[in-house]
């Protein structure tokens, strides 16, 4: 920073106006004379100039203006050849361009790779691929990072990855990585290589020879022998002509050729597909497998995990790839026996196959197996009969599908998850209209007795069982994210301080509540409520758990995730966004593993029976997915459990919503009169809420669908409010009330669903519109129509 300052001090020109400068000078002058006077011991002379010279001092002290501090120093521009040394540690194409797309700097890969050095953003080929490198610049500009993957460049394939640098977060480092390559191109390099050579002096013929069974590369002595040349395109059959008994002459050498022995290793075992290495062997000897350097160099240059196995059920080699699917050191010897591979459980079952491939008629199949470093993952092994191979007789091939399996269960688990949700939906919609008339009728007659009848109480506690039933009700549709949620924008610590009160009379004197908040939270957009409601279900379970260990503590925090912290946590299904996280950790008994991919399912409870309905962590689930949030479990028995709930930053608006007080609910007065038009398909439903309208006044015309209401209408009678169910036969509500609407457009509707009023929004968005959701009691059906006459 000095040696910057001096450089721009040097560079400023000196300032032309300093009124202080002249006097200076002239006194340093007339004070030079006067000592010189002084010294020759004239005092007469010294004595006057000395004088003067103090006052051209004191002159020029006097006219001095004060050091202006504020300019600082110059910005220094960064030093792009600088950036472009970093750049060149890089293998890899790399660009530095502004937000903008312009190119700042880049490194001699790039130059290399693109020699007429277009921007990033002109490398691609088309309109879709323009289109993507675009699109990745914006959504790194915006979200820090982002990547496009086998887009159609200039020079063939094009893989992309952008992350958002500089002092500024302006600028945009644009990476061109190698796509990534299938086997047959593995091979294909491979062949072409080294390895071919090594085939090649053993006296082995290597092509490979890709889905439409057409050579694409091949060692010398194939390219020699069959007289190929490197541009000819053709068919691995047109090479060949057959001798019978499973051997081939080459169409090069005519009828009088070397007998060859045919060997065909797929790339992709059980697809069907020919492409992979064809090997060409000489009938008269064995074909090189003796031979150790020409055995490694055909096992060694497939992709696939291989090794070769005798007569007798004994390893004869393998290569790298399946000492890496099997999880074995490169220098350590192989087991004796493929069955010494697997866990206990599977090694009669791996014996067995090799034995009977090894001796019977040569034929495949596939084995799934677990492995002792991995039993959880099971991975497959291909059994594969040989036959005139020298002391092989079967190959095995080993895959690790552990990728593959995993990505099945979490499609499984979505799929049943999903299915259950919608079921659990329709179960909740089904059983609303039951309880509807079961509280009507209960509301009914609670009109006809007073406290102290002998049936009162009897009444009191069915209405009672109902709404129970109502409150399980609403908890399948939490779960299906099927309920009604009010949704606002707040700030996470705010919910949680809200039920910190409420969660230390829950928890106990034996439990210990933390509360950490972190700094720099962004506000979230959902229900406060059911929010309060994900906590206390959290904790309560998180009480069961530390109950046998006689208490613990339990710990909730609030922190920030960023976007470019996302890529850290390890998640699959997470987005990449800003989100605010909710962790929920105890120190109880912990979640089995065989446990802890269950626990979000209803009705499933660890729980004694009458302990628990299994709805607890399905609520939370279904109310986290329906906010737009993702949660995630993790246990280990015996230290405890933690829930993190991440809930995405909202982005349109960054204040926090101040939660305004629920008003004191009021006693509406019910009565009223009207004529009302109910249209309702189940006929107990309809005959409680026609007795419940009559009681307060109305007069109320029914019908049993929407076409029978049209007629009502139809006939002019005078109506005053339309109460109808959303989904019925023949005719829903919303068709209904759209052709009533053309002849009477300033009708009021009340709309009445066991379904969510948000999973019904569009369906029912109208004008002058209200809605009542399932199940309800004969005083809020009253208080919602008086509500509606009373406002037109």
């Amino acid at each position: 920073m000095l040696h910057a300052r001096l450089a721009a001090i040097d560079a400023e020109p000196v300032s032309r106006d300093e009124p202080w400068l002249a006097p200076l000078i002239l006194a340093a002058l007339l004070g030079g004379v006067a000592l010189l006077a002084l010294a020759f011991g004239n005092l007469p002379v010294a004595a006057p100039l000395g004088v003067t010279a103090l006052g051209a001092a004191a002159f020029g002290w006097l006219r001095r203006r004060p050091v202006d501090l504020s300019h600082a120093a110059p910005a220094i521009a960064p030093d792009f050849a600088l950036v472009a040394a970093g750049l060149n540690l890089c293998p890899d194409p790399v660009a530095l361009t502004d937000g903008e797309g312009a190119l700042l700097s880049l490194n001699q890969a790039y130059r290399d790779r693109f020699p007429d050095l277009p921007l990033p953003l002109h490398l691609g080929s088309g309109d879709e691929a323009a289109a993507a490198l675009s699109e990745a610049g914006h959504l790194a500009l915006r979200d820090g990072e982002s990547q496009a993957i086998d887009l159609q460049g200039t020079d063939g394939l094009l893989t992309v990855s952008v992350k958002r640098v500089g002092q500024a977060r302006d600028q945009l480092l644009w990476r061109f990585p190698p796509s990534p390559r299938s086997p047959l191109d593995v091979l294909v390099s491979r062949l072409t290589g080294g390895e071919g050579e090594v085939l090649g002096e053993a006296g082995v013929l290597a092509a490979a020879v890709d889905a439409d069974g057409q050579v694409i590369a091949a060692n010398p002595l194939f390219m020699r022998r069959t007289q190929l040349a490197p541009d000819d395109a053709v068919r691995m059959d047109s090479l060949l002509d057959g001798a019978g008994e499973g051997r081939v002459r080459l169409a090069a050498e005519g009828a009088g050729g070397q007998m060859l022995r045919l060997l065909h290793i797929p790339v992709a075992p059980g697809s069907g597909e020919p492409a992979g290495l064809a090997l060409l062997f000489a009938t008269g000897e064995t074909p090189g497998l003796a031979e150790p350097a020409s055995l490694q160099a055909l096992l060694d240059l497939l992709p696939l995990g291989l090794a070769l196995v005798d007569r007798d059920g004994r390893f004869l080699t393998s290569n790298k790839a399946f000492r890496r699917a099997a999880s074995l050191d490169e220098d350590k010897t192989l087991p004796a026996f493929p069955s010494d591979l697997v866990v206990k459980e599977d090694k009669a079952a791996v014996a067995d196959a090799v034995r009977r491939n090894s001796r019977g008629p040569a034929m495949s199949g596939d084995l799934a197996v677990r492995l002792p470093h991995q039993p959880g993952e099971p991975v497959a092994l291909t059994i594969a009969g040989l036959r005139n191979l020298g002391e092989a007789s079967v190959l095995l091939l080993l895959k690790d599908n552990s990728e593959e399996a995993k990505l099945k269960r979490q499609v499984a688990q979505a799929t049943k998850m999903q299915a259950v949700g919608q079921l659990a939906g329709g179960v909740a919609h089904d059983f609303n209209n039951i309880l509807t008339a079961i509280i009507g009728h209960c509301d009914l007659m609670l009109m006809r007795h007073t406290p102290g009848d002998s049936d009162y109480d009897d009444i009191q506690q069915i209405k009672s069982n109902s709404n129970r039933a109502a409150g399980l009700t609403r908890q399948l549709l939490a779960f299906s994210r099927q309920q009604t949620l009010r949704p606002q924008v707040l700030q996470l610590p705010d919910v949680v301080s809200e039920v910190s009160h409420l969660l230390k009379r829950l928890l106990g004197e034996t439990v210990v509540l933390q509360v950490k908040h972190g700094r720099e939270l962004g506000a979230v957009r959902a229900d406060p409520g059911q929010l309060e409601q994900v906590i206390v279900n959290l904790a309560v379970n998180a009480r069961d758990a530390m109950l046998g260990s006689g208490g613990g503590k339990l710990i909730i925090q609030t922190y920030a995730v960023r976007a470019d912290q996302v890529a850290e946590l390890g998640s699959d299904i997470l987005p990449i966004a800003d989100y605010t996280a909710l962790s929920i950790s105890d120190t109880g008994c912990g979640i089995p593993p065989s446990v802890l991919g269950k626990i979000f399912e209803p009705f499933f409870t660890t729980k004694e029976v009458g302990k628990g309905t299994g709805l607890g962590l399905s609520t939370v689930y279904g109310i986290v997915k329906q906010s737009g949030g993702f949660i995630f479990a993790d246990s280990k028995v015996g230290e405890g459990t933690s829930f993190v709930i991440y809930l995405p930053v909202h982005q349109e608006e960054r204040t926090v919503a101040v939660r305004a007080a629920a008003p004191a609910p009021k006693v509406e007065e019910t009565w009223g009169t009207g004529v009302v038009l109910l249209v309702e398909d189940e006929a107990m439903v309809r005959t409680v809420a026609e007795r419940a309208l009559t009681r307060q006044g109305y007069t109320v015309l029914t019908a049993a669908n929407g076409e029978e209401a049209l007629e009502i209408v139809g006939r002019g009678e005078v109506i005053d409010l339309l109460i109808t169910d959303v989904v019925m036969p023949i005719m829903d509500g919303p068709t209904m009330v759209r052709e009533a609407r053309l002849t009477r457009p300033e009708l009021p509707i009340l709309f009445m669903s066991g379904y969510a009023e948000e999973q019904l929004r569009r369906s029912i968005d109208f004008d002058n519109v209200a809605f009542l959701p399932k199940p309800f009691s004969v005083q809020q059906l009253s208080e919602a129509a008086r509500r509606i006459l009373a406002a037109r």
